[in-house]
């Protein structure tokens, strides 16, 4: 019980200078949205690594968040945390520039190479960590984010909802359906994961 309520306090405490930071930032403290940067940027950047699956396009998304965060900053109304806010804004961020990756790439790739890969069989590959990779990227974008904020970054139904800005019966929805898909797509490997 003394453990949970150090917990709380200790919680209560960094919500406060959160919000102290965030109202300097807000009047154009550069050394309080230095502080908020360093205290979520690691977050962020396992967000949009998670969701990408790519290093340097992560790193972007990261920068990209950051700026659209502190660009924006004076409409935050501080309805919930900013790590939640700012979780919106990286996955909004993140979503939409594999949209527009995926837009972009259809119209550059050749209909040979589509025809080919559409008729290839894919091979079974070995290594369990690189088929689960493979198969969370392959989830819808939505399906993909909601999985990775709550099973990878722990955030609840209800963090995830307000980030994304979505109900939470959509979050838990989303996350059903892709733990299901995930399941038929390494319905091959059940066998290993039950030893």
């Amino acid at each position: 019980m003394e453990t949970e309520t150090t917990l709380t306090l200790e919680r209560a405490t960094v919500l406060a200078d959160q919000r102290a930071l965030v109202e300097r930032a807000q009047c154009g403290d550069a050394s309080a949205h230095r502080a908020l940067y360093e205290a979520h940027v690691d977050r962020i950047y396992r967000l949009t690594f998670r969701i990408t699956g790519r290093e340097e396009l992560a790193r972007e998304l990261t920068q990209d968040t950051f700026v659209r965060a502190f660009a924006g900053i004076a409409a935050f109304r501080k309805e919930s945390a900013f790590g939640t806010w700012l979780h919106s804004i990286a996955v909004s961020v993140t979503l939409n520039e594999l949209k527009r990756r995926k837009r972009q790439s259809a119209r550059e790739a050749p209909l040979e190479d589509a025809l080919t890969i559409a008729r290839a069989a894919p091979d079974s590959d070995p290594v369990l960590r690189e088929r689960v990779a493979e198969a969370v990227a392959a989830l819808p974008a939505g399906c993909r984010a909601v999985f990775m904020m709550h099973d990878a970054e722990g955030l609840t139904h209800e963090e995830i909802a307000a980030a994304l800005g979505v109900t939470t019966g959509t979050s838990k929805a989303q996350l059903s359906r892709g733990r299901a898909k995930l399941r038929v797509a390494l319905a091959e490997f059940a066998e290993e994961w039950n030893r």
